[in-house]
């Protein structure tokens, strides 16, 4: 007698043939190799070496944490807490040192769909993971978030390091191949070139921002659009943006 009979059985009934059947599967192997001691020349391991020991403790991080956005969305995903609390110990046994050693940021304002207004933050971090003998190598991860209330850098940070430990530490799921599934991207809707008049004209605005909003009017073949300039004349949106960076440059704006 299988399990659904016994389960039947302690119910008081018996299972119809026209009852729906439930398929059984073994469970994988996760039977770990013996790697002997992970501790053994501690001191005098490279970096490298001491990574390649942390990786050999840090074998899966299972998708548990849940977002629930409504319209925006619902999946499980792996937060930044469980990457810590997975790495830190491993870490910590084995003398690597996780230091964040570049921060590259920018910035831009979206809108969300209620109408309400966030900065979105995309940051690129340069990260030096030294070993117990003093040796180090750098790898880079980017992380991109968006707030309404100024924490846009930390949390893009946050999953710039995320990034980081499970990306070079390979660490799997045991989640089906995300390859698995195939859908069609559908186009993006293209931002009008004079949303971005406010944004040019705000003197708190970078160069490199300037720079960026060129890029994007040129992505989307916008450059040679006609706008109403902050004197009131009309002027090509990409001549604008050039002349207004080659003038705070010339003031000595960043």
């Amino acid at each position: 007698m299988g399990l659904r009979e016994n389960a039947a059985a302690a119910a008081g009934r018996t299972l119809s043939d026209s009852e729906p059947t439930t398929e059984v599967r073994e469970a994988p192997n996760l039977t770990e190799p013996d790697l002997g001691d992970l501790s053994k020349d501690a001191e005098s391991a490279s970096a490298v070496i001491a990574w390649s020991r942390v990786m050999g403790e840090v074998r899966s991080i299972a998708k548990n944490e849940r977002f629930d956005g409504g319209r925006a969305g619902r999946f499980n995903f792996r937060g930044i807490e469980t990457a810590l609390n997975a790495f830190g110990p491993a870490c910590r046994k084995h003398g690597v040192l996780v230091i964040q050693h570049k921060v590259a940021t920018e910035y831009r304002d979206i809108s969300t769909s209620s109408g309400g207004r966030m900065r979105e933050c995309t940051a690129l971090v340069t990260f030096r993971i030294y070993g117990p003998d003093g040796s180090y190598f750098d790898s880079q991860a980017a992380g991109e978030a968006s707030d309404s209330g100024g924490r846009s850098t930390p949390k893009a940070q946050s999953i710039a390091l995320r990034t980081l430990l499970i990306n070079n530490g390979l660490v799997p799921t045991e989640d089906r191949d995300a390859d698995a599934v195939h859908f069609e991207r559908a186009e993006s809707p293209v931002r009008p070139a004079a949303s971005y008049l406010d944004e040019i004209c705000n003197p708190s605005t970078s160069a490199g921002r300037l720079r960026q909003i060129h890029h994007e009017l040129g992505t989307t073949r916008q450059l040679g659009a006609l706008v109403t300039n902050e004197v009131g004349d009309e002027e090509q949106i990409g001549a604008m943006v050039v002349r207004i960076g080659k003038e705070r440059a010339a003031g000595g704006a960043e």
